[in-house]
């Protein structure tokens, strides 16, 4: 018998977007660029990239603001329609913009479930920040096949494949 994909849901502060995933995440990335820790008002974010398909909206509206990020590339941040809160980004990613969902592991339900599996942009780390010595920390990013495990390079392999593009 096979085994049932995990999902994990989670929600907005005020209760009216609730999504659910339907797949474990590819990664889960500890970002301490400049742009996470100002638009995340703290000193890191923690995103769990989705494969946009796998993420379900299940009530309530987002609505999507386009934001500057240090690469001048930008991001579209889904938000509650009401309360605001980030919920997960969009980013350009070599063309797979629509296709992956940073999903801000802090809506979920259970945000404990997922930790990161490699830290990014170090070389902005808040200094009060102590990474983990089992964890990949990279000053800015990383080489995919360095990092992924193979079956999520497996999913990308089939987004990319879907968008006539190859970043990995």
């Amino acid at each position: 018998m096979s085994e049932q994909p995990r999902t994990c849901e989670g929600g907005c502060i005020c209760g009216q977007v609730r999504y659910q995933t339907t797949s474990e995440p590819m990664i889960v990335h500890g970002c301490h660029c400049r742009g996470c820790q100002r638009n995340s008002g703290t000193a890191f974010a923690m995103n769990a990239l989705f494969e946009a398909d796998r993420v379900e909206l299940m009530s309530g509206h987002v609505e999507e603001i386009t934001v500057p990020t240090p690469s001048g590339v930008g991001q579209i941040i889904s938000r509650c329609k009401y309360c605001k809160t980030a919920i997960w980004s969009n980013y350009n990613m070599g063309g797979l913009k629509e296709r992956i969902r940073f999903l801000r592991v802090g809506t979920l339900d259970n945000p404990d479930r997922f930790s990161p599996d490699v830290h990014i942009f170090t070389e902005t780390r808040h200094p009060m920040v102590h990474l983990p010595k089992d964890v990949p920390a990279v000053d800015k990013f990383y080489k995919w096949a360095d990092i992924w495990p193979r079956e999520s390079l497996d999913r990308l392999h089939v987004l990319e494949d879907a968008a006539g593009i190859k970043i990995t």
